[in-house]
């Protein structure tokens, strides 16, 4: 069953077709890469699910939902959520204060209970400590819950961001470049971490550069080129597909 599903998507930015009549679906509980050469419109695809672009046209259907049109937010509350090839830490906050920023989405306090210590936002706030600590140890970045998280290591500040992500209880997760800045050992320590994403249930939609993690950790892979879906298959067949190969290695 597909948790995702493009149909015919299509984004212009004036004379330029950023995305060209892309259709795929992600299927539940797959690891699923999209990839391609620096322009080929990955970054702008994520923008249009995640609801920071609106289409030109086409349609996105999240869990059987029409969501194109749809604010970030709502689409977060849905069941998706997001990283950024740019590690986005707040700064002056603690590891464990970054993963708990995350759970906010699910909380029921408003700004004036908060602000008031309404009694029973007691309980939702010790909730919310212990579910980030609990995510922090699941990625096994427990030790590290009150140091500031910009004095992090750049692998282990993409572990505090992959479990702010997962705070928001979403059901899929889009990772975009979750290796980005990264070397080869953290590359495949983040790997690892996909993949344990994956078997707690949760599926993960994810742009990269890395071939090695791509084809390491992906079921299915799509492959774009100025906008256009040129490929689909999984990762054996598309290490020799012709096509694929001239993109990457020129003619």
């Amino acid at each position: 069953m597909a948790i995702l599903a493009v149909e015919n998507l299509h984004r212009r930015f004036g004379g330029l077709h950023a995305v060209n009549d892309v259709s795929f679906q992600v299927a539940a509980g797959q690891i699923k890469a999209v990839i391609g050469p620096n322009g080929a419109g990955k970054t702008t695809l994520f923008n249009l699910l995640s609801g920071a672009l609106m289409p030109s046209s086409g349609v996105v259907r999240f869990q059987g939902k029409d969501i194109q049109g749809r604010r970030p937010f709502e689409i977060a509350a849905l069941g998706m959520a997001r990283t950024y090839q740019n590690i986005k830490m707040f700064t002056g906050m603690t590891a464990l204060e970054n993963v708990m920023v995350g759970c906010h989405l699910r909380g029921r306090a408003g700004f004036f209970s908060s602000m008031l210590h309404a009694p029973w936002t007691w309980g939702e706030e010790r909730a919310v400590l212990e579910k980030s600590m609990e995510l922090l140890e699941l990625l096994e970045i427990g030790e590290c819950a009150h140091v500031l998280a910009t004095s992090l290591a750049f692998g282990q500040q993409r572990a505090v961001e992959l479990a702010r992500a997962l705070a928001m209880q979403p059901s899929l997760l889009l990772l975009d470049e979750p290796a980005a800045g990264l070397n080869i050992y953290e590359t495949a320590e983040v790997g690892r971490l996909i993949s344990k994403i994956r078997d707690m249930g949760i599926t993960v939609l994810l742009v990269e550069h890395d071939m090695s993690l791509v084809m390491d950790i992906s079921d299915e892979i799509v492959v774009l080129c100025f906008g256009e879906m040129i490929a689909e298959d999984l990762p054996a067949a598309i290490q020799k597909n012709p096509e694929v190969i001239r993109i990457y290695l020129g003619e």
